[in-house]
């Protein structure tokens, strides 16, 4: 990550065409069918994330399996962007009177997505509809089931929005629920709300400037949410602050896990020569702490250049604020690129020698891999294409690239290739995952799925699961913890 980036002066054709709203909109709208296809192919090479991620599975194989329920949301959630959008550029057409004074239309479908995403009120309706109209069908198994044992396609999932719901409201302050109670699923959705820190930005600026004008030159007299972004919108430390949430509540909880081992050593069962000292939770929490100053200095350098514009300071402060910024920046992306190989998806790569070149697994990488069959490139590239997106902020260190991401644009690629990132990492975060909660012989040396063509040989059920290991390996070398113990 790095920071927030300055943009062009002017309400430019991109921002005509998709007006910042629509922006936070559509990536939202990806979300929902990246989740989809996160389950899809997970499911298919047999890796269980309900059970991972302690959500109740289906009753029976009639059921439809999970992903289906994402996608029917992402489907409606779609319909409702894709509506929108077209009356939108019916009545605007590109001019710009029409876009500011239509604002209200992208902030209306925002919250439409908002209620969509979180409140499970559409099947209770589909509840009360069904009750009168379907014969044969209990009002108990109504939204659950029909006759063919799977939800109506016309329904959307009302508990996995609950769940949603509440897991949002406690990762949103660093909360952590236990391993039993699914601590792997917070943990999941708090490392990707930190992949989603300046979207979250980008909603505070559409909220702000739909209710107050911006001040600065060139902007509309009228409060608009369509208007060239105010990223200085109610000050210019509140969207920095915004920004850092999502990392605070990371780095909240990585304490949290290592209070948690701190208290367990207590109890005589714990080895800590085996299971660690919660050192490594310590430096997970290090780790996000790396973002904050990237997240500084963006702020103080965008203030100085300012005052640097307006004359009132001088050139230098601006230029010692991105040289601390480039330090930052370069800290946080190497030691999250390390921990995404490293730590999240327990590859060799940083390891010693010895482990790099062990003959049971290819080099750099672990003895099993699941995804497109265990194919060593599949891994090989997807590492490259991690560091590659963590640098991205890179950009702006060529002379002839510099102002590249100043372009709103350009911002909103940024953020969809961070974005993307981030679905690519869900893969191999859970596979990595299922393979430390499963016994060796539950799952094959490599299974088959969407990139191989076929299916998993071999699978695993929920009773196979074992402690809920969220860093590490079960080797000393990794210093873990067993947080499944009572606190």
């Amino acid at each position: 990550m790095d920071g927030d980036a300055s943009v062009e002066p002017t309400l430019d054709a991109f921002s005509l065409t998709l007006p910042l709203p629509y922006r936070v909109a559509l990536i939202v709208v990806l979300a929902t069918w990246g989740w989809g296809a996160n389950l899809h192919y997970l499911y298919l090479l047999k890796i269980d994330v309900p059970s991972l991620i302690r959500y109740p599975g289906r009753p029976s194989a009639a059921h439809l399996p999970h992903h289906h329920s994402a996608y029917r949301l992402a489907t409606v959630t779609s319909s409702v962007l894709a509506a929108s959008l077209l009356i939108f550029w019916t009545y605007t057409r590109h001019d710009v009177g029409r876009v500011l004074a239509l604002d209200w239309l992208p902030m209306t479908t925002l919250s439409v997505l908002a209620l969509l995403l979180i409140l499970p009120f559409p099947l209770h309706f589909f509840k009360r509809h069904t009750r009168r109209r379907l014969s044969g069908t209990t009002a108990a198994s109504v939204g659950t089931t029909t006759g063919s044992g799977s939800p109506p396609p016309w329904t959307l999932p009302q508990d996995g929005r609950r769940r949603f719901a509440a897991t949002l409201r406690r990762v949103a302050v660093g909360g952590l629920a236990e391993a039993q109670h699914g601590k792997f699923g917070d943990i999941l959705l708090a490392d990707v709300l930190t992949s989603y820190s300046k979207v979250l930005g980008d909603l505070y600026v559409c909220i702000c400037m739909f209710f107050f004008a911006s001040g600065r030159a060139g902007a509309s007299s009228e409060p608009s949410a369509t208007d060239r972004p105010d990223r200085n919108c109610g000050g210019g430390v509140i969207v920095p602050l915004i920004m850092a949430m999502p990392f605070l509540a990371r780095f909240r909880q990585c304490l949290i896990e290592y209070v948690r081992v701190r208290r367990s050593m207590r109890d005589r069962s714990y080895d800590p020569a085996m299971m660690g000292w919660g050192g490594q939770h310590l430096a997970n929490a290090a780790k996000y702490a790396t973002s904050f100053p990237v997240i500084l200095f963006s702020a103080l350098q965008r203030s100085a250049k300012a005052a640097e514009d307006a004359g009132t300071t001088a050139a230098a402060v601006s230029t010692a604020y991105y040289r601390l910024w480039v330090l930052a920046v370069t800290v946080n992306s190497l030691y999250s690129f390390y921990w995404d190989v490293a730590k999240d998806w327990d590859l060799t790569l940083f390891d010693g020698v010895q482990a790099r070149n062990g003959p049971d697994h290819p080099w750099a990488l672990r003895r099993r891999l699941l995804i497109n069959r265990g194919q060593p490139l599949t891994y090989y590239v997807v590492s490259a294409f991690d560091l590659v997106l963590r640098c991205t902020w890179s950009l702006k260190l060529s002379p002839h690239l510099d102002h590249v991401a100043d372009f709103e644009s350009s911002l909103f690629l940024m953020e969809l290739l961070e974005v993307l990132r981030r679905w690519v990492w869900i893969f191999f975060r859970v596979e990595t995952e299922w393979i430390r909660s499963t016994n060796s012989s539950a799952v094959p040396e490599y299974s088959q799925g969407l990139l191989g063509g076929g299916f998993g040989s071999g699978s695993a059920s929920s009773s196979t699961l074992g402690g809920d290991i969220m860093l590490g390996d079960y080797t000393p070398k990794y210093d873990t913890s067993d947080d499944d113990e009572e606190i």
